[in-house]
């Protein structure tokens, strides 16, 4: 009878009086006693109310019903494919729907509604895998952002792949304790990109010239993080590196010139597909023609061979004893005896070798000379340091 009052009372009110009296039902049908009859006619009533011309009535069942889980499913499932302000309630609260409503309705869900789905509490990592797929800019960062999401390794990759370029992405994935050291090389190669677009579209450099400066700029920081990576994750890093096309022979070169052994030797058992036993054998192997086997199955240049060649070779002459600046930088003795080498052998195919060394010799002298700087003045800081008295107990 309540509810058959109610029906007819609804043709005459405005939205907002409508609204409110839906929301009352609404909440009516969660908590009051209601006979099976007049649940049945409640819930009727609101199936039929999903068709108010009013965002304002069906925005009250979703405010209601959003977090219910005595919800008529019918209602909750049509509100959350309403328009995003009817829907958001629902779509980031409501346990009713599953994580296969959630995929559906998302694939075809406009960015606000999206994002509501991507705050979810308790977010499985299905549905983080259908967002990192599909999902736009804002809902992707939601998701990183979300500490109740359950996020596979291959789904940050994604995001990394569609959105790494944009600084808040790579800010909040650089800020996870979890994050794979090949996802974060990614995220590096995603930067390096985006600065060469940039200072191209400026006009500052040619794309030529801005693209082999950010791939420079790219391995160098590569090469630095490889230096804090765990032993564990090196060949993972090795293999992003060969499956992305990064792991050139100017990277392993310059692995090898900052005295970076571990990565230079699980750089060429990646390449070469031989255990890294039987590499780092090689390489200690005092007769250089083991070295040069492993060198021409990794498929590097011939031309560069001399230059490994003297590196491996100044090694095993001890030249690293007394570098300071651990194996994320060039060292600047190793590099100019390199150099020195490969310019003796006065070959006309060398010349891009050649020069890619003496690039190595200027970042080499400018990092050794940084460092001189920074400890000097440390130690000028430590010397004019203001000596304090000690107190002096008075008899």
């Amino acid at each position: 009878m309540i509810v058959r009052q109610f029906l007819q009372w609804l043709r005459h009110a405005s939205p907002g009086e409508r609204a409110e009296a839906t929301s009352a039902l609404a909440r009516a049908y969660l908590h009051s006693d209601l006979s099976p009859a007049d649940l049945s006619a409640a819930e009727g009533a609101m199936i039929m109310l999903l068709d108010d011309p009013s965002p304002l009535v069906r925005g009250a069942l979703a405010q209601v019903f959003a977090s219910a889980q005595k919800a008529p499913p019918v209602v909750v499932h049509a509100l959350a494919a309403d328009q995003p302000d009817v829907a958001i309630p629902v779509l980031s609260r409501s346990p009713l729907l599953s994580d296969e409503d959630l995929v559906d309705l998302f694939a075809t869900a406009q960015p606000d509604a999206q994002v509501a789905i991507a705050s979810r509490a308790m977010l499985t990592s299905p549905l983080a895998a259908a967002i990192a797929e599909v999902g736009c800019a804002q809902a992707c960062l939601t998701l990183l952002e979300n500490p109740d999401a359950s996020i596979a390794v291959f789904s940050v990759d994604r995001i990394v792949e569609r959105f790494g370029h944009l600084s808040a992405i790579r800010e909040s994935l650089m800020d996870r304790d979890d994050l794979p050291m090949a996802t974060r090389q990614a995220l590096l190669a995603k930067l390096s990109q985006t600065l060469a677009g940039f200072v191209t579209a400026r006009h500052w450099l040619g794309s030529e010239h801005a693209e082999y400066a950010a791939r420079e700029a790219c391995e160098k920081a590569t090469v630095a993080l490889a230096a804090d990576t765990p032993y564990e994750e090196i060949s993972e890093l090795m293999r992003h590196l060969r499956q992305s096309g990064q792991l050139t022979a100017g990277m392993v070169l310059r692995a090898l010139l900052s005295g970076n052994v571990v990565l230079f030797e699980e750089a060429l058992a990646e390449l070469t597909g031989m255990p890294i036993e039987r590499v780092s054998a090689y390489i200690q192997d005092k007769h250089i023609s083991g070295f040069r086997a492993i060198y021409a199955k990794a498929g590097l240049p011939d031309t560069a061979y001399p230059a490994f060649r003297e590196a491996i070779a100044a090694l095993r002459d001890g030249i690293l004893l007394g570098e300071t600046g651990g194996v994320s930088h060039l060292k600047r003795r190793m590099v100019e005896r390199v150099l020195d080498a490969c310019a003796a052998e006065r070959r006309d195919d060398m010349a891009s070798l050649l020069a890619l060394l003496r690039r190595f010799a200027v970042e080499a002298a400018r990092e050794e000379a940084r460092m001189f700087c920074d400890d000097l003045v440390a130690n000028d800081q430590v010397a004019f340091m203001p000596h304090i008295d000690e107190p002096r107990l008075v008899a």
